[in-house]
């Protein structure tokens, strides 16, 4: 039997924002996003625990940028709300800080709507975060955003899902000539260049399923970030206490140092 889904969605068609939340434990998937995150978790288990470490190295930089000042958020390719949420972590810093959700599944877009409504502070856009020119002009964007001030622009475990001939790389650029002076950036990226055989297999299964998926190797990643400057310690494989000095040594990494290695991420500021 076919499961209920919002107008507009095909439920046999696997989500990646789905996914995320299946690996997370959540209820608001479908049975093709738990059939392809089974043949993923075959490959590698881990990707259970991973997905919840960069939940919380996400909370982590959240608040970091909070304490550099930030007080306006991007997160594009959000998915789907859960636990510690960034207007959560940076609310209870920033009590008047503003964030924009911004995914392109309707299922993500319709539950974000009813769990963030607070429209002063917290919008839920859907939107294609590969046409830039469309987010950025977007009357809810700007309602809360200001672009003449510094913004935090968020693409955590997204870009890998954006194959080479979609043009990541002009998209991104797009975001960051947007950006004031002083505004920030932070990528997490599946590499290819450690355990580059499960990374190639569990590529092989996103593609199977009609999903794109590019992990790609570190240097590559690093030019997302064009001339902004890379925060220490860079670009850096892993996510927890030992790569990250805002990391809190009393959660020390919860996967094992090979598949740590294998996800990329960074924070970068515009200087001019």
């Amino acid at each position: 039997m076919t499961e209920q889904a919002p107008q507009g969605v095909d439920p046999r068609i696997p989500n990646a924002a789905r996914m995320y939340d299946y690996f997370l434990g959540g209820k608001d998937n479908f049975k093709a996003d738990r059939d392809l995150g089974d043949m993923v978790l075959g490959v590698m288990p881990e990707v259970r625990d991973g997905t919840r470490e960069n939940r919380a190295f996400i909370g982590r930089m959240v608040r970091y940028l909070c304490e550099q000042g930030i007080t306006q958020f991007l997160d594009l390719g959000s998915g789907l709300p859960t636990q510690e949420n960034v207007h959560e972590v940076a609310h209870r810093i920033v009590p008047e800080a503003r964030v924009v959700y911004v995914d392109n599944d309707p299922v993500v877009a319709t539950h974000g709507r009813a769990l963030l409504a607070d429209p002063n502070r917290v919008a839920m856009v859907l939107g294609d975060v590969r046409r830039p020119e469309e987010i950025l002009s977007d009357p809810e964007v700007r309602g809360l955003l200001d672009f003449s001030r510094p913004v935090a622009v968020l693409m955590m475990f997204i870009l890998h899902f954006v194959p080479d001939e979609e043009d990541p790389q002009g998209f991104v650029a797009a975001y960051r000539e947007a950006l004031a002076p002083g505004s920030y950036l932070a990528i997490s990226h599946m590499g290819n260049d450690v355990a580059t055989e499960r990374a190639a297999r569990i590529a092989g299964f996103y593609r199977q399923s009609g999903m794109p998926f590019t992990p790609r190797p570190g240097k590559e990643i690093e030019t997302f970030f064009g001339d902004f400057e890379l925060i220490p310690p860079g670009l850096a494989n892993g996510l927890g206490p030992a790569v990250w000095p805002f990391a809190d040594p009393a959660h020390p990494t919860i996967v094992d140092e090979e598949t740590a290695r294998m996800g990329y991420a960074g924070i970068a500021r515009k200087l001019r």
